[in-house]
Parts: structure tokens; sequence; C-alpha cells
């Protein structure tokens, strides 16, 4: 079972070298962290998701993990997070680190010692062919690297050496099966790592690419979903209360059957997801369903959405993102009344949310050269704005010493600048977690009930318990067949007549309404 917090969690998600930095190297680190959870509080956020902070070459920006008992000296000591952990408990926040348990760096020591010619412990804690002729297909591999006669598979960047769990269907000698000891002790061993952050007063992990474990997998990853089950159990004996998030995007898998107690719906090109806010093309077409001037219908997203919903039969949480690391932001096409009323239903949904560092600002997405294997999404991962003193209030550092550079746009948006307009994007990221906080319906979260949803239409709503929520993005007045009589607003993007046991939505306006009860 979840942890009881998890019903009423929303998550900020930190990009820990873009957030805060406290002594001046032009890096976010720690204590910068530390520095800010007053603001994650007051925004209405009471839980952290921190991007990864271990030991790490960082060729792809920490999620290539050379000690997994280390931090990056770049975010400061173990000291200084396991303060960062305290600080935040005393404000009741939790912290959710990152856990890569698919591979590591090729410079960790369980691969240096693996890639050796002789036999060792870690032998078989990667996975590799016989020979070097031996090729494998359909899997991306590296040969001619190290000693070993062999080539090694990786998971994900030409750094990561995948770690073995076995092979499901497996079709030559050199797949072992997952339940071979090699494959049970790399189990083991991610779950020691987990137990040991765990001590130091970590709450969680939010696990990346968690459907990746073992290869050969079927469709419904078993295979994976058995190892972690594993995994989990063992972590869970010790830390009963441990929250695990997945990126995954497949809730029957990872909640059902692997035993998380969270599942992201992710950011895929042409999902239900994506074609909310990043429906957009290499020509600058956008048809976003909430884009004032799309065709689109929020069908195109319930359909993929709510059998995945429903699957899960409220034991676990399917989670909505504003936006991570690895998105374009969600200010790159659409503009401050868009962004109002894509947060107004994205946190008013079920499952627990995230709100990714920055958005609720609506900080833009910035066109960048690729650093540390950020590529295309490197232009998401520029420094916090908070003021509109030098590097926006991020660091002392001189501009070139940035680990990126800031915003430097006269429309740049800033903590500052949004706190002190009433109407800002900011204002009402707060006051719909303020709504949230206060109204015991959204800590249900297998009350969701569809209203009005049709193909072709723009405007829906739906229901969670006494709640119903009426949206209608278009540049059009829209007519709800929804009857809110006798219920009270407790909140407006815009505004809303009931008429006749319908509702007429002004153009781009979403409504809460509260039934008396």
């Amino acid at each position: 079972m979840a942890a009881e917090w998890l019903k009423t969690a929303v998550f900020y998600e930190i990009y820990p070298q873009s957030f805060m930095d406290s002594n001046g190297d032009g890096i976010g680190d720690f204590n910068g962290i530390t520095e800010k959870l007053d603001y994650i509080k007051e925004l209405g956020c009471n839980a952290i998701w921190m991007n990864p902070c271990f030991d790490s070459p960082f060729k792809d920006a920490g999620y290539d993990v050379r000690d997994y008992r280390k931090v990056a000296e770049r975010y400061g000591t173990i000291e200084d997070l396991q303060r960062l952990f305290d600080a935040a408990h005393e404000r009741g926040i939790h912290i959710l680190l990152d856990l890569v348990p698919g591979h590591t760096s090729e410079e960790h020591a369980w691969f240096r010692e693996s890639g050796r010619a002789e036999r060792n412990r870690y032998s078989d804690r990667y996975i590799w062919t016989n020979g070097w002729l031996e090729r494998p297909e359909g899997i991306g591999y590296i040969a001619g690297e190290r000693e070993r006669n062999g080539v090694y598979i990786t998971n994900f960047f030409k750094c990561q050496p995948a770690l073995n769990y076995g092979f499901l269907k497996r079709t030559a000698d050199w797949q072992k099966s997952i339940d071979d000891p090699a494959c049970l002790e790399t189990r083991a061993a991610v779950a020691e790592v987990m137990r040991y952050w765990l001590g130091l007063g970590c709450d969680g992990f939010r696990v990346d690419m968690a459907d990746s474990l073992v290869k050969n997998d079927d469709e419904k990853k078993s295979g994976t979903c058995e190892v972690w089950r594993d995994i989990i159990g063992q972590v869970k004996r010790d830390y009963p209360d441990a929250v695990l998030v997945s990126e995954w995007n497949n809730p029957a898998s990872a909640i059902g059957m692997a035993g998380f107690d969270m599942d992201f719906f992710l950011d895929w090109t042409g999902n239900g997801y994506n074609l909310l806010m990043r429906d957009y093309d290499d020509t600058g077409r956008d048809d976003s369903f909430f884009k004032k001037d799309s065709e689109r219908s929020i069908t195109d997203f319930l359909d993929e959405y709510l059998p995945k919903y429903e699957a899960i039969g409220g034991r676990g949480f399917y989670c909505l993102i504003t936006g991570n690391h690895d998105t374009i932001r969600a200010a790159y096409h659409l503009d401050e009344r868009e962004l109002k009323l894509t947060y107004s239903f994205l946190l008013t949904m079920p499952g627990v949310p995230f709100i990714y560092y920055g958005d609720e600002i609506g900080m833009k997405y910035q066109l960048l050269p690729s650093k540390e294997g950020g590529y295309t999404r490197t232009g998401s991962r520029t420094p916090m704005q908070w003021d509109d003193s030098p590097n926006h209030g991020f660091s002392k550092a001189e501009p070139s010493a940035l680990y990126l550079p800031t915003d430097n746009g006269a429309d740049a948006p800033t903590v500052q600048a949004q706190r002190e307009r009433a109407d800002s994007l900011y204002h009402t990221v707060r006051e719909l977690l303020r709504i949230r906080r206060e109204n015991g319906d959204f800590a249900v979260h297998d009350n969701l009930r569809i209203l009005a949803a049709s193909r072709g239409e723009r405007g829906f709503a739906y229901e969670r318990g006494s709640l119903i929520m009426l949206c209608n993005p278009s540049g059009q007045p829209e007519t709800l067949a929804v009857d809110v009589s006798g219920a009270e607003q407790i909140y407006a993007v815009g505004s809303c007549r009931p008429e006749g046991g319908a509702c007429v939505l002004a153009a781009q306006s979403f409504v809460i309404y509260a039934r008396n009860e």
C-alpha cells in the first residue's frame, strides 16, 4: 500500500544544477535548494523529485552513475544532502531521489571490473556476449573498448552499459535467465543502494527507465515486473513507507504488476499527453488541445488516458506532469492564458501532480547547443529565474561561468515579477494548489467521471466527487450540457454562466464548482 501522504502530495521537480547556486561557482547545489524550500512550500508543493545527484562523469547529466554511494561534488557533500532532507522534513516536504537502475556509467567500478579478461565477481554484472565476433541483433552494443573478449550491451547512450537482470526469452547461451545467480546479485545490489539512501533520509525514488531491466521481455514486461516485485519487496520490508514512481507509462504493469506506487503519463510524440500541449511540427504548426485555435477535442487525450487510469482501479497513482527535464517547456508554444487553462486541468485531475521547476512562472524553452548529453532537451534545463538581478538571482558567478545561460530576453518571467502581479501564472498555480489542498475530493483518486466530452467539440467537463470542472480552451463561447444549479463557483479563469440546466463558458475559460452537501 502506498504511503498515506501521497494522497495529498504535489511534487516539484528540481534539476539541481540549474535551481539555485549557493557558492557562486555557476552550478546549482544542495545548499541552494535548502535556501529555497520556503518558496516551494509557499507555492503549495509538499514533495520534491530531484534529478540525479550521484557521482557521475556527466556524459548524460548524471544519468550515467559512477558511484551510487557518493554525491557529485558539484552539488556539495553527503552532509549537505542530509541537511536538505532534514530541512525539508521540518517543513513537511518529502524528497525523492532519481534512481538509475538499468545502467551505470562506463566509469563505474563494477563495469571496470566486468570488462577485465580474467573472471571476477562482477564479470556478469553487465551483459556481455561470449566473443567480440558474436554481435547481438536489435540491441545497442559496444565492441573493442575493453580487454575482455566480448561486446557489451548498452541501455541507452554509448556511455551507459546495461546492468544484467537477464533475458525473459533466451536466444543465445550468453543470455542469462532472470533467476540466474548473477542477475539475482544485480537485484540485491540495487536494493542495497536504495536502502542506503533511505537510511540517510530520502523518502523514495523516481526510477529512470524502469521498464528497461529485463531484455527480450514480453509486451507486459512480465520479466521486468517480476524483478521489480523482488527489489521493491526487499526494500519495503525495511522501509515500508518508501515511495517509488516509475518512468514507464504503463500503470497496469508498473503499479498493478511491478509494485510501484506511481507511474507517469509520459510525453511521447503523438500520444494523448503530447497532444494536450506539445503537438507541433517542424514548420511551427501547433494543434495542441490547449491552443486557442486548435481543432482538437479532449477525446484525443481521454482515449489513451482513461483505459490506463481505469486499469489500476485506484490502487496507485497515474501522474500528470507540467513538463520535465526531457520535454520542451510548455511555454514554448502556449501563451499565459493557454498555460493557465492547461495547469487548471493538470492540477485537478486524478493522480499526484508534478510541476517542473520554472513552469509555474512560464519559463521559456531556449535554443541552445547540447550540454552534458542534453541535446534538444538542454533548452529546458536553464537556470531558475528568481528576480531581475544579475543571472536572474540564480548565481553570483560571472555569466560565462554558469552551467547554462539564463534567459536574457526582455520578456523573461521571474518569480519576483510574477509574485507582484496578482493575475500572473504563478498566482494561478498557487490558487489551484490551495483549492486542491482544501478540498478532500482531490485526495480520492478513483472518483473521476467525465460529464461532457465529444469528438469534434472543444469544451468538456468532468467531476471529482462534489467538484465539477468545466473547460473551454477555444476562442469562442461553448455551451455544455452540465447542470451546476445549487453549486458554488470556487475558481475561475474566464467565466461561466449557468443557463437552463446547462453552462455557457466564455472563450478560454476554466471553472470549478463545488456542490453543497
